[in-house]
Parts: structure tokens; sequence; C-alpha cells
């Protein structure tokens, strides 16, 4: 590893929020949100220029120059149409549940459906790197995923839950515990033909008291600012940080939560090496810290670190440490950026990755954000055997509610690569849609 991407990483993580090391799992498409402009009543849309400050004078008004568009385009009346058509009245309704919640059990769960022009996501000379995304030019079901959960409320003492989640699709295969030593250990080999699968990603117990709580068992580890779960992504593709630096997407162990500060929410905990299912294969301590620093900026440092995997039969020996800085800020109601820096060590510098994911979201109305996601990482020998190579892409795309239950999200998205040894370069363009039904 260079001391220059150390340098690097080091100055851009000190401002940097993701949620804990096991994040909170919620049946909800991850939006940026803002109070809705319309109210299901008159669009009043231009009504708060930057979103904080209050309506002065006229501003309210209607109109090209009152709404603040800005632009000269020699006939107002388009410019209001424009507004008009950006800031409609947009009433997606209450969602609907399948199965609802009764005495904090809860149960329900989503259908992802995708497709995608070609391969995103890449190493160099591979062209197709990545777990997830990886069955092109078909129509496909993703996830079909359903869970049942029985919440905790220890505010007045011991309280027990729990929750399972069980998932089928072509992203099945890639949350099996395929870090179990052979391969029809747990859920490892619930596979359907060569490209869909089945998986339990949780089973876990979790008891609380107080301010205190612990899950225990299987658990999804969302270390980073993207999810296994398709309901908390805003992008149908994933980030090269998801699916090189990321090394764990699940693991078995146990997990502690203290909440007893104010803004403050730590973790920590062990698990028995990544992405197995209750079969020892390492011994790795997993935690971290999230900040509310402010109302509009949320910080949080997550870490993994011990021996990943130690038997022969389920791939090398890996140990080393994963770090993750995600930082999310509020630039405006309607306005919001977030940041991952992250960096991945195994083997004592025999696989390395750094690098950095930026994105943009932009709230529209209750219907429509519009997103942006540029993203650099140098992978050194963990994308590529072999290769130290630096990868980027930049993706953008849209989320459209037609509903409270139903997402639409068309992206496009450039990855291009290079070798930092040799200079040789690669690119691929590639654009992709999805639709999320919850319930």
């Amino acid at each position: 590893m260079k001391l220059t991407k150390l340098a690097l990483l080091a100055a851009i993580a000190c401002g940097t929020y993701a949620g804990n090391v096991f994040a909170d799992q919620t049946n909800e498409v991850q939006l940026v949100s803002c109070e809705s402009n319309c109210d299901c009543g008159e669009p009043v849309c231009g009504c708060e220029p930057a979103c904080d400050d209050a309506c002065d004078g006229d501003a309210c008004d209607g109109g090209c120059d009152s709404a603040g568009c800005g632009l000269d385009l020699g006939d107002c009346g388009l410019c209001d149409r424009v507004l008009s058509l950006a800031c409609r009245d947009c009433c997606i309704g209450d969602p609907w549940q399948l199965f609802g919640e009764c005495n904090r059990i809860s149960a329900g769960g989503w259908l992802q459906t995708g497709y995608q022009s070609d391969l995103q996501g890449f190493g160099l000379g591979t062209f197709g790197g990545s777990n997830f995304n990886s069955y092109p030019k078909h129509f496909q079901l993703q996830q079909g995923w359903l869970f049942a959960e029985r919440a905790i409320d220890a505010s007045c003492g011991l309280d027990i839950g729990g929750r399972v989640d069980y998932i089928y699709g072509t992203d099945g295969p890639e949350v099996q515990a395929f870090g179990n030593p052979g391969s029809t250990r747990y859920d490892n080999s619930w596979d359907n033909g060569a490209n869909y699968g089945s998986a339990l990603p949780q089973l876990y117990m979790e008891i609380g008291y107080g301010d205190i709580s612990a899950k225990i068992g299987h658990m999804i580890t969302n270390i980073g600012f993207e999810s296994v779960e398709a309901t908390k992504n805003f992008f149908s593709s994933h980030s090269f940080a998801f699916n090189i630096s990321q090394v764990s997407y699940t693991a078995t162990g146990v997990l502690a939560t203290y909440s007893g500060l104010d803004n403050v929410t730590v973790t920590g905990g062990w698990v028995e090496g990544v992405n197995t299912g209750f079969e020892d294969n390492g011994d790795a301590f997993i935690g971290g810290i999230a900040l509310d620093l402010t109302d509009r900026l949320n910080a949080s440092y997550n870490v993994m670190g011990g021996k990943f995997r130690d038997k022969p039969e389920s791939g090398p020996l890996a140990q080393g440490y994963i770090h993750s800085v995600v930082a999310e800020y509020d630039v405006r109601c309607d306005l919001k950026y977030a940041m991952q820096t992250s960096l991945v060590d195994l083997n004592d510098g025999e696989a390395t990755a750094v690098g950095v994911s930026n994105y943009l979201f932009k709230t529209v109305n209750d219907c429509t954000t519009l997103g942006a996601r540029f993203e650099w990482l140098n992978s050194d020998g963990l994308a590529t055997d072999g290769v130290d190579e630096d990868l980027y892409e930049l993706t953008l795309g849209m989320n459209y509610r037609w509903c409270a239950n139903l997402m639409f999200r068309p992206e496009v998205r450039w990855d291009w690569s290079e070798d930092v040894d040799t200079g040789v370069k690669d690119d691929r363009a590639s654009y992709a849609t999805s639709a999320i039904l919850t319930f």
C-alpha cells in the first residue's frame, strides 16, 4: 500500500454516516426525505427557494422569476411549464401491508425485478467482477424477500425478540453462507440452476435491557453506505466499495449495542469469520460508533478485524482488517450529500483496497428523486489477483414512486479502469432498471 493512498484516505475521512455495523432492518426504500411541497393540495414549488429560508414578501406569488428559475429562456411561459411539471402535486398515498403488525410482531417483504444491458463493475481484464448484478441481458427476479420479526422494547426491563429473513432470486447465491467450510453447509447449497438461489441472510435472537441490547445469530453486516437489502439502496447497481471492499455480507456471532449516550451509539461484538452460517471458520472483532454531530450531519466509523477464514476447504487463509467511514449531510431539506471511505488490508498487504464513494441526491417531490454516484477505488490484488488497478465509476439514476409501495429505479453507468503498473485502460457503459414492490 502506497503512503500517498493512506494520506489521501486520512484527509478525506475528517468529515464523515452509516448507522450501526449491523444496521436496523426496515421495510422502506431509502430516499432523501423532504416535507411535501404539495401536501395533496395546490403546488407551492418555489415558495421555499432554499428549503431552509422563510418565504419573504411576494416570493410565493408564482411565475418564472419569483419561483427562482433563474434561466433566461426568452419565454417565461416555458419556464413556468417546466416548474409545473417538476413540482406538480404528487400524492403517493399510504403504504399497505400484506401481514401488518401485532404485539410488536411484524412480517413483510418485497419483490425486486430488474434488467441491465451489460455487466456492471469489474476488475481489469475480468469485466464483470461484481458479486451482484452479474446476470445481464435478462429480465430477472433479483430479490423475493420475506422477513418476520419481533422487535424488542427494553425501556421497561428485559425483553426478547428476533428476526428471520429469506430471499430467493439472482441475489440469493450472493448472500449464502459461502464462507462455510464445505459446499453444503447451512444455506450454501440452495441453488436453483446457474443464476438463481435461496438464502437465509438473517436468523438471530435479540435480547435487550434498558439501553443495552445484543443480537445472537446470523446477521447482515451493513458496514458501508450500501446494503444487501434492495430497499435500502438508491441505485440498481452497487459501488465498487460494496462489491470489493466489503469483504463480508453476512456473519454469525454476537453483537452488542449501547445507546445510553446522547447522539452516540456504540456497537461491538465477535463473529466466527465472514459469510459463515453457524460454523466456526474464523475469529474477528466487529464494531463501530455512530454520531449525530448536528441536525444535518451524521457520521459513523465501523471496523472489522481478525481472522476472516482459517479452513482451507473454504478458500485460502485470510486475515486483516476492514475500515469504513461514512458521512451523510443534508445540504438543505431537498438536497443530500453522502460519502464513504474504505480501507481493506488482507494478509499483511497481500491484497489491499482504498477508495472514496460520493453520492448526491436531489428530491424533486414526493414521487421523484434524482441521484448521482462517483467513485474511485484502488485495488491492489483484491479485485483481480496480482493486479494493482484504479477503478472509477459514474452512475446517474432516478427513483420514481408510482405509489407508496411501488418504486422504479432507472440508471445509466460508466465504468473505467487503469492498470497502475502497465497503464492499460478499459471502459464500459451500461444502463439498468429495476422495480421494487414492498408489502
